[in-house]
């Protein structure tokens, strides 16, 4: 049996979300990044013999990416 076809309101509604996550998607993307090629740009600079500036950086970029995440999505919808 064929479902019944969508309601614009519906269509739209799935475009903002898939847009809303999507984005929160890119934004753990840059975080995580951003925080890993500091930590490697540090080590590099300091000439530290074990990567201990990348694992903290990328362990801390983890962190901040998910407690962004968990804010975006208790947010009130506005």
């Amino acid at each position: 049996m064929p479902s019944p076809p969508e309601s614009p309101s519906t269509g739209s509604s799935r475009v903002r979300a898939f847009a809303k996550y999507s984005g929160i998607a890119f934004q753990m993307l840059a975080i995580i990044g951003l925080s890993t090629w500091l930590g490697t740009w540090l080590d590099a600079y300091y000439q530290l013999r074990n990567p201990w500036l990348t694992i903290g950086l990328m362990l801390l970029g983890v962190l901040v990416a998910l407690l962004q995440v968990i804010r975006s999505l208790t947010k009130e919808p506005s």
